[in-house]
């Protein structure tokens, strides 16, 4: 008898409604909200260059706005696509189509209301450039990284990175309905930056992603292989730069954080390295967080520059 009363009451509370709040918050972690920040902290900087001072703030919002949702769609995509892989990760498990919180058919109608009213918001608060934009970096994201490379490719995150280097096309679009040759440099760094960015991730979680059958290149790869593309591409974000350097608006300030976050981000690199040759699985993470600093850095400086009356 209390059996069936307890089986009933956990089939009752099984059926009542979540709290609104808590609904909400599983909704927003849907949609990578930390990586969405990432994205959203080059838009700013790029819509400043490309104005040469600071642009209309509604189209600041509208254009941030528009790329949350971007951003956002992309992710929950992601999420619904990868939902397999996650239940196998301990770094993933308690993502909400893990823990059951909301259904699979709900986060795909989430995604694809999402990545429409982006696009649709875009096009009528920027211009079509921008709102195409969004659309591209939705389908990179979600066919050419998540569907095509990621499972099947080593090299996922290089190539997979240029979904998130759309942002700054988005932002400089905005503003000029135009695509100028810094939108383009400002492209290359965040693309270079990517897997420097996401390899430590996978060297720290490596038996996470073998688990999952996920072919990162820090299961693939010996850590000292590993390290040593951490190096190069540092090498090479922080050399692509200085390519920025002759643009209109930038000035001291940009050359002088872009020279010395530069060095510190190749040194961390370097360290990374030096322990995997030695065996050791040296501080991952570190590179991984100080990586973020570095682009975080970057862009303040490019934001700065084009606001000073020198």
């Amino acid at each position: 008898m209390s059996t069936e009363i307890s089986a009933s009451t956990q089939s009752s509370e099984e059926r009542s409604p979540r709290p609104f709040g808590r609904t909400v918050k599983n909704y927003v972690a849907l949609t990578k909200p930390r990586v969405m920040e990432l994205l959203l902290v080059v838009t700013v900087p790029a819509m400043i260059l490309a104005r040469g001072g600071l642009p209309d703030l509604w189209l600041v919002l509208a254009t941030l706005l528009g790329g949350a949702m971007s951003a956002g769609s992309a992710g929950a995509f992601n999420c619904y696509l990868d939902r397999d892989m996650d239940r196998k990760m301990k770094r993933t498990k308690n993502r909400p189509l893990v823990t059951g919180e909301i259904s699979d058919r709900n986060a795909l109608i989430f995604s694809w209301v999402l990545g429409i009213l982006s696009v649709v918001w875009l096009y009528f608060t920027t211009n079509w450039l921008a709102a195409a934009l969004s659309a591209g970096a939705i389908f990179f994201y979600v066919v050419i990284y998540t569907i095509v490379l990621k499972r099947h490719s080593e090299q996922n995150i290089i190539w997979g990175g240029i979904a998130g280097c759309f942002p700054v096309l988005i932002g400089w679009a905005a503003v000029t309905g135009t695509l100028d040759w810094p939108a383009w440099v400002f492209f290359l760094v965040i693309f270079l930056w990517t897997p420097p960015h996401y390899w430590p991730l996978s060297m720290r979680y490596r038996e996470d992603y073998a688990a999952a059958g996920v072919p990162m290149l820090g299961v693939v790869r010996g850590r000292a292989t590993v390290g040593l593309q951490i190096i190069l591409y540092a090498w090479a974000t922080v050399a692509s730069s200085l390519l920025l350097l002759p643009a209109e608006g930038i000035g001291w300030i940009y050359a002088s954080v872009a020279i010395l976050s530069g060095g510190y981000f190749i040194m961390q690199a370097h360290r990374l390295y030096g322990h995997a040759i030695r065996g050791q699985e040296g501080k991952p993470m570190q590179v991984f967080h100080g990586s973020i600093t570095y682009l975080s850095v970057l862009s303040l400086a490019i934001a700065i520059d084009p606001l000073l009356p020198f």
